[in-house]
């Protein structure tokens, strides 16, 4: 009778059992913030900030609401509005696109590499000609480290330097992973990352921070999370949000923290052994020279003429869950069809979003359980 049950399923995320490691700690600096009542601007987000500026060597760290307003809010500080362009991948989540079209401005589209999914720099070019034909002012360029690995961050700072564009790097996935020896958060005039709860450094709710090392920008940075606030809170010098990180989630954070150099050699350990069961099967994700990953997704390009639906179905049946990211990349999806793509068009970004899946992948999957997650995939091929 047993045969006929169903697996137990595999968790794609599991942060029941990073909690259970976590243990007392979360629930004592839980504790700690509720016995202060400081909800708001508390002592652990300056302490938070500290610790993730020692972390990837940045010069200062903004904790902010989100990963959006983290994006957001540096196009703001730098009066990114109507009539610029930013250039972005579209083969991305919609955050990095809607940040620009909420200031105003236009997200100019561009393709990515078919090997790491991140921007493409020859793309890029093209689309900064196209938003010239447009009659838009190129003004920035948001690359994406996609999936956790660092976009090719040398290659865009020329094509920006030689432009007179600022980069604002987008890490919601990437943040942990390092580029040429150096972490993420240290690059281009900015950062912004996320800290969604299932983001690899997470909190209990939303949040995101930004990172440079500009002193001007960091201070304009820390006055629009606040409302546009100057001297003091009835002196509002410019538009804001209400963009803070609070207390409870900083607490969080500052625990997780400590474990997460731990957590991302784990997920490499997991992805080394997925590559190594599965290259021969399907297209696994590769890493570019000098780059590392923190593995927020571990993604795979399917064989071509493979169903990917009923391939997820087979992998459903054995109780491995997939996700798709992104089945429509940016420039296809509704809301953003009307603004510009560089010249030539996007085939790498669509032909991903027919073919890409992601696998589980987390710091506390077993190998017994990876090889039934290589074991499904293999079978589901085969049949």
């Amino acid at each position: 009778m047993n045969q006929h049950m169903r697996p137990e399923p595999v968790p794609f995320y599991d942060l029941g059992s990073q909690r259970r490691r976590l243990g007392t700690s979360i629930d004592e600096a839980l504790s700690r913030v509720t016995s202060h009542c400081l909800f708001i601007n508390g002592p652990e987000v300056a302490v938070l900030e500290k610790a993730l500026a020692d972390f990837c060597g940045a010069k200062h760290v903004v904790s902010c609401a989100s990963g959006t307003d983290a994006l957001l809010m540096v196009l703001m500080a730098r009066e990114v509005g109507p009539g610029d362009a930013v250039l972005c991948p579209s083969f991305t989540f919609c955050a990095t696109g809607e940040a620009v079209a909420l200031t105003g401005a236009t997200p100019v589209f561009v393709d990515v590499d078919e090997a790491t999914y991140n921007m493409d720099a020859g793309s890029l070019r093209r689309g900064i000609a196209t938003a010239k034909q447009r009659g838009l002012k190129p003004r920035a360029v948001i690359p994406v480290d996609l999936f956790g690995q660092s976009a090719d961050h040398d290659a865009i700072a020329e094509v920006a330097q030689a432009e007179g564009l600022f980069v604002l790097d987008d890490a919601a996935q990437g943040f942990g992973a390092s580029y040429k020896g150096r972490r993420i958060g240290s690059l281009g005039l900015a950062t912004a990352t996320s800290f969604f709860p299932t983001k690899p450094l997470g909190c209990f709710g939303d949040g995101g921070a930004i990172f440079t090392d500009d002193d001007k920008l960091a201070e304009t940075l820390r006055s629009i999370r606040v409302h546009g606030q100057g001297s003091d809170k009835y002196d509002n010098v410019r538009l804001g949000l209400t963009g803070r990180l609070d207390t409870m989630q900083a607490a969080v954070l500052i625990e997780k923290l400590k474990i997460f150099e731990d957590e991302i050699a784990a997920r490499n350990r997991v992805a080394e052994r997925y590559s190594r069961g599965l290259g021969n099967f399907v297209t696994v994700p590769r890493l570019a020279p000098g780059c590392t990953s923190i593995w927020a997704q571990y993604t795979i390009r399917l064989p071509k003429g493979t169903d990917r639906d009923g391939f997820a179905a087979a992998l459903r049946a054995q109780g491995v869950p997939t996700m798709v990211y992104y089945t429509k990349s940016m420039h296809q999806q509704t809301a953003y069809k009307s603004f510009p793509v560089a010249d030539g068009g996007l085939p790498v970004s669509e032909k991903l979003s027919d073919d890409v899946i992601s696998l589980p992948i987390h710091a506390y999957l077993d190998e017994a359980t990876q090889d039934r997650v290589i074991e499904a995939v293999r079978g589901a091929l085969s049949a």
